[in-house]
């Protein structure tokens, strides 16, 4: 490897402090180029720079090769399961109801698949200093659907809307700590400075399609997205049924260039082997989400493609550390040993996923300590837990769950795993909508339940799985867990605009959760979803983002 020292002094001058200490990481070697790029894109550095930056040190960057122009026409007919509650932008909550509003409204930041943040209304962004005030500038002629521009008041009234509590936003989740109501603010009609609660130095993600709730609308909206679901996407609306379905069309001012299809149809299903018969007989062309289990008989069909996304999302188990038989860590710790996660990965999940360790780490993040010991399972080191813990002929408890993907079978597999140690689990398997009620504490068997499981979707880097439902005062703190030493560590974690930095915090993270264990992470699964083969072009998040405006279908 040969590097050009030249070259790359030339690209350090006038950059910060921390966006040099990464190219020093890469020049080290401490720092991978994946990382390098991962990191770099979330501090604002552009692609092309970052990619004269590994050019400069001697890796071969990936270079994209010329899109082949496509003819404009034809109708996408996409099944998905039904949303658990209206669309709309401030309580959205749900992997159907971010399907919908993608195809009409779009957030600052894309969270990439490669967890690369690339630019979508904001053209670039820029910490200051400490990581507490970042600084993005609006993309220029964006038009909402009723023909205004999109400028910086609507999105500091957009993004001011979400933080707000009184809203009753679901996006506090990502919000609370990290963005308070009015931290937006205008600086001229297209640059917005945020001003955080505290240094954090994944903030881009809080702006991107990782926050779901931050799609950008116009400043004076009053409610009722549904009516008319103005927003800046690809796809205008044309009508929408609840519960049956919707017709979007194509949004001949689209600010990403022309829109390729002329319509998207959506249709809406109770289960999943409803859309897979209609994906094979021909009634749809695309499937939303496909569970791997349902995927089975569809995975060799010559006539449908299947879509994976590798991801960090995946399902919580969790334990409500304030409540018998969780107060005692050892019991939790033994139900996590019972588990025997590589045969969950390549059973339950046919080999889609991969091995979780107890912790919102997943390897795939530059920031996982992967020489962390992988829990493993042990029956006879449980069994000495719980009766250490007083429970030598073990406990019974409830374990409340959602009706969604594998969830009910993975419910199954945790009630015969702690069998084996004499533990008894009733299961009360329960539709989206009852599980997630008003999700509120106080009204919500996610959050109020003994032992629950939960599905959580991608995210580009940690910081809410971190927060949200581990630290004291989480918004989705169903494990009702509370530790000081874990906040602090956090904080300090999310606080670093270094990656060196971040490292060294979630090694004790990861170290203090799998001693812990409120919550159980015993895989990340891919993101699958499903498409007829004369169907190109579409893209996808696996937080259940779907994109249609360079998508092409042939007869």
């Amino acid at each position: 490897m040969t590097i050009n020292f030249k070259l790359l002094d030339s690209l350090r001058k006038g950059r910060s402090a921390h966006e040099n200490h990464l190219s020093d990481g890469l020049v080290a070697g401490r720092v991978s180029r994946r990382d390098f790029l991962r990191f770099g894109s979330v501090l604002g550095l552009s692609l092309p720079y970052l990619g004269a930056v590994t050019g400069a040190v001697g890796i071969n960057a990936t270079t994209a090769g010329r899109a082949l122009a496509q003819t404009p026409g034809g109708t996408i007919r996409m099944g998905m399961q039904v949303p658990a509650a209206a669309i709309e932008p401030v309580k959205l909550a749900d992997s159907g109801g971010v399907t919908v509003i993608s195809q009409v409204a779009e957030t600052l930041v894309l969270s990439g698949e490669d967890l690369v943040a690339r630019p979508l209304l904001a053209e670039s962004w820029s910490p200051n200093k400490d990581g507490s005030v970042w600084t993005f500038k609006i993309r220029k002629g964006v038009k909402f659907h009723d023909g205004r521009e999109m400028t910086a008041k609507d999105v500091v009234a957009s993004i001011n809307r979400i933080a707000d509590p009184a809203n009753g936003s679901n996006a506090l989740s990502a919000m609370k700590g990290v963005l308070s109501k009015d931290g937006a603010k205008q600086i001229d009609d297209y640059t917005v400075e945020f001003h955080l609660d505290a240094p954090n130095g994944g903030f881009p993600y809080s702006m991107s399609t990782d926050n779901y709730n931050a799609v950008i609308i116009p400043h004076d909206y009053d409610g009722n997205f549904e009516a008319k679901m103005i927003g800046t996407g690809p796809f205008k609306l044309e009508s929408y049924t609840p519960k049956v379905g919707g017709i979007f069309v194509r949004n001949e001012e689209y600010w990403g260039g022309q829109v390729l299809p002329d319509r998207v149809e959506v249709s809406f299903y109770e289960d999943y082997q409803p859309q897979i018969l209609a994906l094979q007989g021909g009634q749809v062309d695309y499937l939303k989400q496909v569970p791997v289990l349902q995927a089975a008989g569809i995975m060799n069909d010559p006539a449908i493609e299947m879509l994976p996304i590798p991801s960090a999302a995946h399902c919580q188990v969790h334990m409500r550390t304030d409540k018998a038989p969780f107060t005692d860590k050892r019991v939790r710790q033994a139900i996590a040993l019972t588990l025997d996660r590589p045969k969950i990965v390549e059973g339950l999940m046919r080999g889609k996923a991969q091995i979780g360790n107890d912790s919102p780490f997943a390897a795939a993040y530059p920031s996982t300590d992967k020489s962390v010991p992988q829990r493993a399972k042990d029956i006879a080191k449980a069994k000495e837990l719980l009766a250490a813990a007083g429970m030598p002929d073990g406990f019974e408890v409830t374990l409340t769950a959602e009706k969604f993907i594998e969830i009910p079978d993975y419910a199954v597999i945790i009630q015969n795993a702690v069998k084996e140690i004499g533990g008894k689990i009733n299961l009360n398997i329960m539709d989206q909508g009852a599980y997630y009620a008003d999700a509120v504490y106080g009204n919500s068997p996610w959050l109020d339940s003994d032992m629950g499981i939960t599905n959580y979707g991608h995210r580009g880097v940690p910081n809410v799985y971190l927060s949200a439902p581990l630290r004291s005062d989480g918004t989705w703190n169903s494990a009702h867990f509370k530790n000081k030493d874990y906040d602090q560590l956090v904080s300090g974690y999310i606080a670093a605009l270094d990656l060196e930095a971040q490292q060294a915090a979630a090694s004790k993270i990861q170290a203090l959760l799998l001693d812990e264990t409120p919550i159980i992470f015993a895989y990340f699964y891919d993101y699958m979803s499903a498409a007829r083969k004369n169907v190109a072009g579409t893209s996808a998040t696996a937080m259940g983002h779907v994109f249609f405006q360079k998508a092409t279908i042939t007869a």
